[in-house]
């Protein structure tokens, strides 16, 4: 019995009372905790990751890829963005083509090849937020991804390469799970190179970081570093397989509407022409965007030809703005409630506010964020004032608005 009392853990050192295993060995003993740290260290030795399994519900990427139909892909995407109609089922259909080509049964000879797609619009029109709100709704790997932070291989800062670390923390390391999933280049009018002409000195973060997608966009075999970046050079690369990543681009392209203006001429001279349409023609530029019209933007041929589905996001008009800051489920307006009644205190607005704040919007430009800086700026004081006051309702008047609204700074903004 004294030698079963000094049995203890020969890696932790603990005691046989202080553990509920103590496995005994040749020359010693281990406990469930130490047995529980090595498995963690053999699986970052060795990249296994024993937890995927458990989160897929069996072998890695074993299990069938659901995903709902086109039309309800973009009834959910109207409860979170207002209008975009056009952009919504371009990714409604390219998602469920997608996943239909992954779960298809090769027969024949043919087989079909995924359509990476490219979004153009203004800043605050919606494109994160459609990519926020589709990875939201599919129980398939997702990543969103900034190209502003990539340079070409050799030089300081990211490789494209770790965009992909992104979708395999995603995945739990699940490599298979990985090879299926879906990618958004967020900013990728960012890398665009600065001159129509090849340079002759080395555009690192432009033409370098294009020419580094490429390959990756088309589909080959990439080696990633799964904890990401140069940080950790001492990690082992995982081998991914892009062919069946789909990857969709978004970028706000700024300038670009003079170049479709030019091309598609819309100053036309003579008595017959229909202002109507040319005025619309003229505030609905985006519209007409094609792969001329990003590659004089500055996007190489090369790039283009592996984004073969272009649409567009159009500006946001006054309905538009009003529609958005009361009727999405995480609408603007709700949000500010739910703040106010976690401290007890409800608030209302009058209906000429939403008209004022919208008017300002379209004043500076800034699309649907601008609406949260304006919110911001008219209810920061009664959000200072009002939770040490006994006060359970505050409503918002026109007068109260454009009075808080005069004194903010964000008042001095001009757009040019």
């Amino acid at each position: 019995m004294a030698k079963n009392q000094t049995l203890h853990c020969s890696f932790c050192g603990r005691s046989r009372d202080e553990v509920k295993i103590l496995i005994a060995g040749q020359e010693g003993h281990i406990c469930e905790n130490c047995v529980e740290h090595a498995q963690e260290i053999i699986g970052q030795e060795l990249m296994i990751y024993p937890e995927s399994k458990h989160a897929n519900g069996g072998a890695p990427g074993s299990q069938k890829l659901s995903v709902k139909k086109p039309l309800e892909i973009k009834k959910f995407l109207d409860e979170y963005v207002i209008g975009q109609d056009d952009a919504k089922k371009i990714l409604a259909v390219a998602v469920y083509n997608h996943y239909k080509r992954l779960n298809q049964k090769v027969e024949n000879d043919v087989e079909i090849e995924k359509s990476n797609i490219i979004m153009v619009g203004e800043t605050g029109t919606g494109k994160t937020l459609l990519a926020k709100s589709i990875a939201r709704m599919l129980n398939v790997p997702f990543a969103i991804v900034d190209a502003t932070v990539f340079t070409e291989a050799g030089y300081v800062g990211e490789d494209v390469e770790s965009m992909l670390s992104r979708l395999l923390q995603a995945c739990n390391y699940d490599v298979a799970a990985t090879e299926r999933g879906i990618v958004f280049i967020d900013e990728i009018d960012k890398v665009a190179r600065k001159s129509d002409n090849p340079s002759i000195t080395r555009d690192v973060s432009g033409e370098g970081v294009q020419q580094g997608l490429l390959k990756l966009l088309e589909g080959t075999e990439v080696l990633v570093p799964p904890q990401g970046g140069r940080k950790h050079p001492e990690q082992k690369l995982v081998k991914v397989n892009t062919q069946n990543i789909l990857f969709i681009c978004g970028g706000a392209f700024d300038g670009i509407d003079r170049i479709i203006a030019r091309r598609v001429n819309t100053h036309a001279i003579g008595f017959n022409v229909y202002k109507d349409l040319q005025e619309f023609q003229q505030n609905n530029l985006l519209q007409f965007v094609n792969a001329v019209d990003l590659k004089q933007f500055g996007l190489i041929p090369e790039l283009l030809g592996r984004l073969p589905v272009i649409t567009y996001l159009n500006p946001l008009d006054a309905p538009t703005l009003r529609n958005i800051l009361t009727e999405p489920k995480n609408a603007l307006i709700k949000q500010f409630t739910r703040l106010f009644d976690i401290e007890g205190i409800e608030l209302s607005f009058e209906p000429a506010v939403f008209d004022f704040m919208v008017e300002k919007a379209l004043e500076y430009k800034l699309g649907a964020r601008g609406l949260r800086s304006i919110c911001e700026s008219i209810l920061t004081d009664a959000m200072y004032e009002l939770p040490s006051q006994k006060v359970k309702t505050f409503e918002v008047t026109l007068e109260y608005a454009q009075r808080k609204f005069s004194t903010s700074k964000i008042n001095m903004l001009k757009v040019a």
